[in-house]
């Protein structure tokens, strides 16, 4: 069903929204780079906490859900729940820590860890691999999503709402600097939360309820139509006679390898480079943490659940998606849904909910890829001393590059998921390094370097392989969508976890002590300003501030539960297990019981 006047004087009414937002804190974005990059470090924690988890809702975060729904099942969501283990990490360790540093972006940091040549080349380096090859990944399949939702919904060439989603967040990005994004983002999260919400509602609702969804997918379940792990939230543990081989491609040794390597060894283990922006646009340390903590309720808790409920009811109404569609993948299924069940009003209400979505990450990714290239680069290596006007006009420019590029990228991406996956390995085997480097003396330029280099060596390999391979049999290469085969079994995400940590490992470890440490008067003047605690020896004489290391594993594991637990607490909700529910919400009680007493209660603002 096409849209109707209402949905489009709604899709219309929000577009003029943003522009007018961006309009209004284009004189206050212009001011300094400061400014446009970190809204001048004078931010609460519910707006900082709220732009976090806005950002991390985009396009193709409901696309991708439905792809691991419809494929391995509920479990295959552990790709990213995971890595809430991490994300504590940032929210009680790293969130003050980078607060205390006061960089403009955290590759500023590594010349205030490290020093020479070494430090000043892995700026220049990371500045330039997250800017540009990471965030073209990422830009590109949040692009690429919301042409598939574009396409469906209106109905048009997929391309042509490529271009048209590229042209409205630039037009915003470009204006806004970050002031825009975090306010933009405050309503952006209301209204996709609230659309997703309405959408399960109804999709549940029209298939006859949650026990007849759930009866039809058992009955197809059955039949073979749908996998026998669909519904549940921990895969089956392979049976005791099962091959190796076979064990090693079970769900189980992918969840197995998920909470066991993935969570610490990413390369945003210490928060991740446009959160650790958010981080540092807080007003100060207790800000910090509670904005954190209150983004990783919000992202892995409170939001999944309505994602997951469309992707089911998806499975239901089209278990095979209709031939006109194909070319989107199982991804349609959830576009698939809205076309399928909304009334006019709604579908634009819809709409809108994808299009805000789509604008909060795509300002934030350009914002934060500007910041890398003129702070990192631009301002670093090749024009130190020009004044603040000269450095926002210029990281306007390198927006609308950014963005260009990103839209040619997302035309040559199939899968959502598996573009998740390519960046994941890329960055495996630096995790360990970059909480290393705040907590032990000895950690140096090239020991980051090293690690950062072997994960992406190895990982450009294994796609090369695995093109090689999709040529040889005949087939057509699409970029991160065939997996290569190794030893009999096909590499996926966890076996290159396997191929790559324990690699960047030995590597960085070798490098580590067969070159030097930094000179003494660099990890003195860098533990003197953040006090992180940890292993400093001599350099940590006269601490002052709180080590954030106190109480930490408590901490930690209060929050694991307090998240894990309400995270679940809904899950068993939603599918009528009641008794189960009532005992994770409890726990998840406790859980912020705890951390309320014993810490946020007790910083000082």
């Amino acid at each position: 069903m096409a849209l109707s006047i209402i949905d489009w004087i709604i899709i219309i009414v929000y577009i003029l929204f943003s522009l007018g937002v961006g309009i209004y804190f284009s004189k206050r974005a212009g001011q300094s780079t400061e400014e446009y990059f970190l809204s001048g470090r004078t931010l609460p924690w519910w707006i900082v906490g709220t732009s976090m988890v806005a950002t991390t809702f985009a396009a193709d975060t409901p696309l991708a859900i439905t792809e691991f729904v419809r494929g391995p099942g509920i479990w295959q969501n552990w790709f990213w729940w995971n890595l809430l283990l991490s994300g504590l990490l940032g929210a009680l360790l790293f969130s003050r820590l980078w607060r205390r540093a006061m960089v403009l972006t955290d590759n500023e940091l590594l010349e205030i860890r490290y020093s020479g040549k070494p430090a000043a080349a892995l700026r220049a380096f990371k500045a330039g691999y997250f800017a540009i090859l990471y965030n073209f990944i990422v830009m590109g399949w949040v692009i690429n999503a919301m042409a598939s939702v574009a396409a469906v919904m209106l109905n048009i060439d997929r391309w042509t709402a490529v271009w048209i989603c590229v042209i409205i967040a630039l037009l915003y990005a470009l204006l806004s600097g970050f002031w825009g994004v975090v306010m933009t983002d405050l309503v952006q999260f209301f209204i996709a939360m609230a659309g997703s919400i309405v959408l399960a509602i109804i999709a549940v609702n029209a298939v006859g309820g949650m026990d007849v969804l759930l009866e039809k997918l058992t009955a197809l379940t059955a039949s073979g139509v749908v996998h026998d792990t669909t519904l549940k939230f921990i895969p089956p543990v392979p049976d005791a006679e099962i091959t190796t081989t076979a064990f090693w491609e079970s769900p189980f040794s992918k969840f197995l390898i998920f909470i066991t390597i993935m969570w610490w060894s990413h390369h945003g283990t210490d928060g991740g480079g446009y959160i650790i922006q958010r981080m540092s646009s807080a007003k100060n340390e207790k800000h910090a943490l509670a904005a954190t903590l209150w983004f990783n309720l919000a992202h892995y808790a409170l939001r999944v659940w309505p994602w997951v409920a469309v992707a089911l009811v998806s499975i239901v109404v089209f278990p095979i998606i209709p031939e006109s569609y194909a070319a989107l993948g199982s991804k349609a299924g959830y576009p698939l849904v809205m076309n399928e069940f909304l009334g006019s009003g709604l579908k634009g209400l819809l709409v809108v909910s994808f299009l805000a979505a789509f604008m909060s990450t795509i300002d934030t990714h350009l914002n934060w890829g500007a910041s890398y290239l003129i702070n990192d680069v631009y301002r670093r290596f090749i024009k130190r001393d020009a004044d603040q006007r000269h450095y926002v006009l210029v990281s306007r420019i390198i927006t609308v590059l950014l963005m260009i590029f990103a839209a040619f990228v997302a035309i040559n991406m199939q899968s959502i998921s598996k573009a998740w996956e390519f960046i994941f390995a890329m960055g495996a085997g630096i995790g360990a390094v970059l909480i290393l480097r705040w907590f032990w003396w000895r950690i140096n330029a090239w020991t980051e370097i090293s690690a950062l280099l072997t994960s992406i060596v190895i990982t450009i390999i294994l796609e090369i392989i695995a093109w090689q391979q999709t040529i040889a049999n005949g087939k057509s290469y699409a970029l991160f969508n065939e997996a290569p085969v190794l030893f009999g079994i096909h590499i996926q995400v966890h076996h290159k976890l396997m191929i790559i940590v324990p690699t960047a490992i030995i590597v960085w470890l070798i490098v580590t002590f067969i070159t030097k440490p930094e000179p003494e008067a660099t990890l003195k003047n860098f533990y003197n300003r953040v006090q992180p605690g940890g292993y400093w020896g001599k350099f940590a004489k006269h601490t002052t501030m709180r080590p954030v290391t106190e109480g930490f594993f408590f901490n930690w594991i209060a929050g694991i539960a307090l998240i894990y637990g309400l995270n679940f607490a809904i899950g068993n909700w939603m599918f009528g297990n009641n008794g189960y529910a009532l005992l994770l919400f409890t726990i998840s009680g406790l859980g912020f019981w705890w951390l309320w007493k014993n810490l946020i209660s007790k910083l000082d603002s």
